[in-house]
């Protein structure tokens, strides 16, 4: 739909406003208006077969896409798009395009094209840049067309401001008449000046219009400069790393000059030959499953070719490949050095490095990309030689791309995966006999005194669980005397229910007493005292 819209919204109006364009190529603009009108009509039939989204289900039934299509706005400005005006070419003649404005309704397919294109460049930033400038050709060939068609109403030559009387030599011809138009169009609204004053008051409308077109264009325009820009820096800063700040921190710390220019080189070579430190933080928003899917697809290989992951799980290899942390090492920078702890393993992806001697300078061996190191000391073998220390030093002889494996995340990994665990100590322990550095003896010692422990274990849950045991009889012979205990204050209870009350009791001491007073003066009465 690019194609159609496109010579509507630029051909149309041209056609309009410039009629010598319009009668000296009718047949060519015949053709091209009834080619892109069927180009709108196939667009509609391929709409009625568009599926959509319900619920996150593509819906592909022909009745619903068509039910759902003829009640949206597109539908109706589609339909109204294609409403067959240029019958009117009966009566008014064929040179009168204006009758075919109704195709610029087809306009937000133009914008729905560009927003998927948009998405699937792989230059996004330039596509918008692109986009910009063409908006503003656009708007500055709508305005010289306008301009032209504003000159020939007030008439050619009337005054410095309108077009030139094109009977004047050289300005009767087409070429001219759009050029000198786009010129002065361009100089209005880039506000650039040097254009004659207006005379009329159209002519001034038309420039205070402009004016005010302008201001909003160049807000716009530097509006999405601006973001493009921001775009294309915070993309380089999600890329690679910042190096203004560790220039900055190294001039205050007096960094000597040859480590600083070192670290410069570094920084250098990963922007010139886009090499990428972070690619975790760059995959961060992804699902999970389809961060693993990329991170397979770009890496997967790599790290097959490591023997002791061979015949591995392929789920196992994902969640490794997720784990791979690539390094980039400069020219004569050491990897690792003999001695040292070995804490992670090294992939080559890309470069050259050697294996020398204490003194730095005799090399035993060169490693290529494919090749890989440190593999034994992130697995626990038991009766390796070495232990978890380096044999060797590795120095990179040029620029150097690894993927780094820690022993932290092979663990993290490898303990949701028991027998592949077996498996890669097994590969593991063949590459330590061919290398005559797995010492049967330490070994078997050392399954021994797993054995022994693995035994003082079973019986130290055996005494656990006598333990448990016995507290889980204690405790119920607890519960049992508690509920005895319980039932027997409930009868005690009941049977003080049946004992009379203090109450009652000092009821009848006060009546006792009463009739004891009572008699008490009936006697001294009766004996007439």
């Amino acid at each position: 739909m690019v194609f159609p819209v496109m010579y509507n919204l630029i051909i149309l109006v041209c056609r309009a406003c410039f009629p010598d364009l319009q009668h000296g190529y009718l047949v060519a603009w015949l053709v091209l208006d009834y080619t892109s009108d069927l180009l709108y009509l196939l667009d509609m039939v391929v709409r009625f077969h568009t599926g959509f989204l319900e619920q996150g289900i593509l819906v592909v039934d022909k009745g619903r896409i068509s039910s759902r299509y003829v009640r949206t706005w597109s539908f109706f400005l589609d339909l109204a798009s294609l409403m067959p005006t240029d019958v009117v070419y009966v009566q008014l003649g064929p040179h009168t395009p204006t009758l075919r404005l109704n195709r610029f309704l087809r306009a937000p397919r133009l914008f729905e094209a560009f927003d998927r294109t948009e998405t699937r460049t792989a230059y996004p930033n330039a596509f918008r840049i692109a986009k910009l400038m063409l908006y503003i050709f656009v708007v500055i060939h709508w305005n010289s067309c306008l301009y032209f068609a504003l000159s020939r109403y007030l008439g050619f030559g009337r005054d410095a401001w309108v077009y030139p009387d094109p009977t004047q030599p050289g300005f009767e011809r087409l070429r001219r008449q759009y050029l000198y138009s786009f010129y002065f169009s361009t100089l209005i609204l880039t506000t650039v000046g040097d254009t004659p004053p207006p005379a009329r008051e159209e002519e001034y409308l038309f420039m205070v219009g402009d004016f005010l077109l302008a201001v909003m264009g160049f807000a716009t325009i530097m509006g999405s400069m601006s973001s493009v820009i921001y775009n294309m820096n915070t993309a380089d800063a999600a890329f690679y790393p910042d190096h203004a700040l560790v220039k900055k921190y190294m001039k205050l710390q007096h960094v000597n000059r040859k480590l600083e220019r070192q670290v410069i080189d570094w920084y250098q070579h990963l922007q010139i030959n886009k090499k990428m430190t972070n690619e975790v933080a760059i995959l961060q928003h992804l699902p999970e499953r389809l961060r693993a899917e990329v991170a397979v697809s770009v890496h997967l290989s790599t790290l097959s070719q490591v023997q002791i992951f061979q015949n591995c799980e392929a789920s196992l290899l994902e969640e490794l490949v997720l784990k791979l942390q690539p390094q980039t090492y400069s020219p004569g920078e050491y990897v690792c050095r003999k001695g040292d702890i070995g804490r992670e393993m090294y992939i080559i992806r890309e470069g050259q490095l050697a294996v020398v001697a204490d003194d730095g300078i005799t090399q035993y061996a060169v490693l290529g990309a494919g090749l890989y190191f440190g593999e034994i000391s992130i697995i626990n073998i038991k009766g390796n030689m070495s232990g978890n220390r380096r044999t060797a030093n590795i120095k990179s002889l040029g620029y150097s791309d690894l993927f780094c494996l820690s022993k932290e995340d092979l663990r993290e990994v490898l303990s949701e995966y028991p027998q592949a665990q077996t498996i890669m100590e097994e590969k593991g322990r063949e590459i330590l006999l061919k290398m005559n550095k797995l010492d049967m003896n330490a070994e078997a010692a050392e399954i021994a005194l797993q054995e022994a422990t693995e035994s003082r274990l079973q019986g130290l849950d055996q005494q656990l669980d006598d333990l448990q045991t016995k507290f889980a009889r204690l405790l119920a012979e607890l519960e049992s005397s508690a509920l005895k205990i319980a039932y027997r204050i409930e009868r005690l209870e009941w049977q003080t229910r049946e004992w009379p009350m203090p109450e009652d009791l000092a009821e009848a001491d006060d009546e006792a007493t009463a009739g004891d007073q009572k008699n008490f003066t009936l006697y001294w009465s009766s004996s007439g005292i």
